[in-house]
């Protein structure tokens, strides 16, 4: 049986709804920031319980325009996870800003709100916890840390739409949030799109103005601010209508094979690190394991037609864009050790139950034999 990390068919039943949106769009002049955009605006308002959702381009400007909205610029430092997607250290150095890299935990491999405090100097800005995997950062703590010191949190929340901490959903743990759309995202689009949430209204306002170069939306060609053009198209924002509709369903499917992976393969005791057993609320965009024997495991799985994938092979700091920003002080060793032993298991909505059984049974042959 093959299994392939990233499913060929994703959008595959959608095929007319895209050839209508297409057809929509290029017949009517309707292409930017229109009716659809609207509607997944307020749709994406209702999801979460969000006061503002401001639809953008990508997952990456989300950041880039919630960082700067939310004041961060040149001279200022933001602390952000060694271990993650490079967009929360380049769209802070984007903006003139400096990267400030701490460790992440060992079994969630998100940001240590311990590690957070001992890094803060009066150039600090912001923090920016990013949400991985299926694990959601310990927001609390980083919220106590962030009012004590007069800071702001930008939440990427770009892997985790849909899940919730302490009742409240994931974007709105901080004080403006950010998503992604990406095509493999657990509501991935037909293509590039991302979303910013917040209760702020000056932090939205802004965001609103940053996204369309500076303008306010109602009077074109007047420019308030020096702003961006990442503006979500209307093809991407019908699409993405239809795939909230029935986010749900995408969520529970995600979940229960998450939880049959966890229960077969918790017989392995600690010779693999699963997921954290019995945390609320999470998006299984990911299903991550952590092995010593990470790279066999791979080609093991590989051999019995089982596409794996890793994620962030080397931490940020170790890697030649970010290394002018890499500190001396920096303990991440639990960062490090996380790079060298994730490996993403398959997992997606319409995978079968057969196709999810021959992936642990994988697992498990492995481990037997070694």
């Amino acid at each position: 049986m093959t299994i392939p990390f990233f499913p060929p068919d994703l959008f595959e039943a959608d095929r007319p709804l895209i050839h209508d949106l297409v057809f929509e769009a290029g017949t009517t002049n309707r292409f930017m920031l229109k009716d659809h955009v609207a509607a997944l605006e307020d749709g994406f308002r209702r999801a979460t319980g969000a006061a503002d959702a401001i639809a953008v381009s990508s997952g990456t400007f989300a950041v880039l325009v919630a960082l700067k909205a939310a004041g961060v610029g040149p001279g200022d430092e933001v602390i952000v996870q060694a271990y993650c997607c490079q967009p929360v250290a380049s769209q802070v150095i984007a903006l003139g800003a400096t990267p400030v890299f701490v460790d992440v935990t060992a079994d969630t491999m998100v940001m240590d709100p311990a590690r957070v405090e001992e890094r803060i100097t009066p150039r600090t800005r912001a923090i920016l916890p990013a949400h991985l995997f299926s694990c959601l950062v310990d927001m609390a703590p980083l919220r106590d840390i962030a009012r004590r010191h007069g800071l702001v949190i930008v939440e990427d929340a770009c892997v985790q739409q849909g899940a919730t901490q302490d009742g409240v959903a994931a974007g709105r743990l901080g004080d403006v949030g950010t998503f992604s759309f990406f095509q493999v995202k657990a509501m991935g689009g037909c293509g590039e799109g991302g979303m910013i949430v917040t209760d702020d209204p000056e932090i939205g306002r802004r965001c609103r103005m940053l996204r369309n170069h500076g303008q306010d939306g109602a009077t074109r060609f007047l420019h308030h601010i020096i702003g961006f053009n990442s503006r979500m198209d209307e093809i991407m924002a019908g699409f993405l209508n239809h795939r909230l509709a029935r986010f749900d369903d995408i969520l529970r499917s995600r979940a229960r094979i998450a939880a049959s992976y966890t229960e077969r393969l918790s017989v392995l005791g600690n010779r693999i690190t699963l997921p954290p057993p019995g945390v609320e609320g999470r998006c299984y965009y990911i299903y991550a394991v952590q092995s010593p024997d990470r790279d066999a495991l791979r080609a093991f799985l590989l051999d019995r037609g089982i596409a794996t994938h890793i994620y962030y092979p080397r931490i940020l700091p170790h890697q030649r864009a970010f290394a002018a920003y890499a500190d001396p002080r920096d303990r991440l060793d639990t960062a490090i050790r996380a790079a060298r032993q994730n490996l993403a298991l398959p997992i997606y909505p319409h995978m079968t139950d057969a196709q999810a059984d021959a992936v642990v049974d994988g697992v498990l042959a492995f481990h037997t034999r070694h």
